[in-house]
């Protein structure tokens, strides 16, 4: 086979991965991974078991991919926001304003990492600690941003409460789904975070 063909090969070889992995990422989302079966992802990728089977053997593979896809995601999306803006307060109203930017999707399924985090804490799951793993990078970037606010020894603490703040909002969202409500949490949210950098 000619080089160019075997270039090809691979970058479609890729691209299909990829799309496996971004069904399997939506579908684990909406149903979890207890009810997302190979056949779901398979189906959902127009794709025969045999050709699955190439890409991923396990289901527990596709969910190692699926971790490391949001991980990577997450890394982006922080980076985005450290782009976007000098100021650490509006960095942070970014992440509490995640709530309302992906509010549709949390009304209907809740938190992305906290139902994975959930779900897979309760099978035992050994890709657990890689679900964590995105908790401590929002807990590590909202450190350091308070860090910034010069808030030194307190600023983990501080990043650790905006994050379980997300949770429970996600949460009652889910449950109640309460448009007016988030949005007016989040803004009291990141009017405490102003007041907290004017002290």
């Amino acid at each position: 086979m000619p080089p160019e063909t075997n270039r090809k090969g691979a970058k479609g070889g890729r691209a299909t991965r990829s799309e496996i992995v971004a069904a399997a990422d939506r579908l684990i989302y909406e149903s979890g991974y207890g009810d997302t079966s190979f056949s779901d992802i398979a189906d959902a990728v127009g794709m025969s078991r045999g050709n699955f089977y190439y890409h991923f053997r396990t289901k527990d593979a596709i969910l190692d991919a699926v971790i490391d896809e949001r991980q990577a995601a997450t890394r982006a999306m922080l980076e985005g926001w450290a782009a976007e803006a000098d100021d650490p307060i509006a960095r942070i109203c970014a992440f509490i304003r995640i709530l309302i930017v992906n509010g549709e999707k949390i009304r209907e399924h809740g938190c992305p990492v906290g139902t994975l985090c959930n779900e897979l804490a309760k099978l035992d799951h050994n890709a657990f600690p890689g679900a964590v793993e995105i908790f401590a990078q929002f807990r590590d970037w909202l450190t350091e941003r308070f860090t910034e606010l010069g808030r030194g020894e307190e600023a983990q603490g501080l990043a650790l409460r905006v994050l379980a703040f997300s949770q429970g909002a996600a949460t009652l969202y889910t449950a109640f789904r309460d448009d007016t409500w988030v949005a007016t949490e989040v803004d009291r949210m990141c009017a405490w975070v102003h007041e907290l950098a004017a002290q």
